[in-house]
């Protein structure tokens, strides 16, 4: 089951944290919830439910330098 870790507010922000959560061979799934046409909106993060500890904790890490 996939479970949302983080809810990005662009799209850029969400590929980001995706390449970082695979480079930690983290399984993940980006969930478009609202986009407008400047790729900003909503964006879910989701990850297997037994990996959402271990992803939140490097989200955390990394999101300082994200924004």
């Amino acid at each position: 089951m996939w479970t949302v870790v983080y809810i990005a507010p662009t799209k850029t922000i969400a590929e980001r944290i995706q390449g970082i959560l695979e480079n930690e061979g983290v399984l993940v799934h980006l969930k478009t919830v609202e986009l407008d046409g400047n790729d900003r909106g909503s964006i879910e993060i989701q990850v297997p439910e037994g990996e959402a500890e271990e992803a939140t904790e490097i989200i955390t890490e990394h999101l300082g330098r994200l924004r």
